[in-house]
């Protein structure tokens, strides 16, 4: 066993000396096949057994020939994922600016991330275990199909019959690294909306760290875990559902199209 905590201990090691370690990717922004326009709609974030969570909205606006879109969760318990993304759709989808804030006893850190693509700022802040707030600033270089707050309007303009297919994400850890996402697709699944069936094309996500890192993190229980989302095709292509992780080391959880409801009168 003295070989094994030593194979592991070198690839920890591995693992902070270059996971983090910022890398140029080679990256080609995704054709706008399907143009995006005002919306506004409600979500609901589960379990996978069902239990609700929190509750969601999100819109998107252009103005000045781009577009902002946000997406809000307030969680029962206080707690609040706030993500905002700026991007252009002119021949190809190109994102300009990003923030996600995450606070409140849902997540294990207070996170705030600014991501500028174009001057290539990034800024941090977090707080430790003690509590402390510390803050991170870098300039990188990123990538033309840097996906921020914009992977399920991505989705929307691949042509299943051409993945797998990829683009670049800059994870969201204290220490920003630039990762690839892997696109397939598992085939088209049926559900049903009021007696009706649909059918919508299954998308696995899966992160592709690259280089040493990529190889030791799998050894470590750090390769992240895959994200699942479904699409309605057609020539209006809408949101279904995902299942994923909403930060780093945390659970798989449903996000679905929220079900108005009235009161009674």
């Amino acid at each position: 066993m003295l070989w094994l905590f030593r194979v592991r201990a070198f690839a920890v090691l591995i693992i902070y000396a270059v996971l983090f370690r910022p890398h140029k990717l080679p990256a080609d922004p995704v054709t706008v096949r399907h143009t995006e326009g005002v919306v506004h709609g409600f979500l609901v974030l589960r379990t996978l057994e069902g239990q609700t969570l929190a509750t969601g909205e999100t819109t998107q606006s252009p103005r000045g020939g781009r577009l902002t879109n946000r997406l809000v969760f307030h969680f029962k318990d206080g707690s609040v994922h706030d993500e905002t993304a700026v991007y252009s759709q002119r021949s190809t989808f190109q994102l300009f600016k990003y923030h996600l804030l995450q606070k409140g006893p849902t997540f294990p850190r207070m996170l705030d991330v600014s991501i500028d693509r174009p001057s290539g700022q990034v800024t941090v802040r977090y707080t430790e275990k003690d509590g402390k707030e510390k803050v991170e600033t870098e300039r990188m270089e990123l990538p033309l199909d840097l996906a921020n707050g914009i992977s399920l309007t991505l989705l929307k303009n691949f042509e299943p019959d051409a993945l797998p297919a990829k683009v670049s994400l800059l994870a969201t850890t204290p220490k920003p690294r630039l990762v690839k996402l892997k696109i397939t697709s598992e085939g088209k699944e049926r559900f049903s909306v009021g007696g009706l069936t649909r059918e919508a094309t299954h998308y696995v996500i899966k992160v592709e760290i690259g280089g040493v890192a990529g190889v030791v993190s799998p050894i470590v229980g750090k390769q992240p875990p895959d994200h699942h989302v479904w699409i309605i095709g057609g020539e209006a292509p809408g949101f279904i559902k995902s299942e994923g992780t909403l930060f780093e080391g945390g659970p798989a959880w449903r996000i679905e199209l929220a079900i108005p409801v009235w009161p009674k009168k």
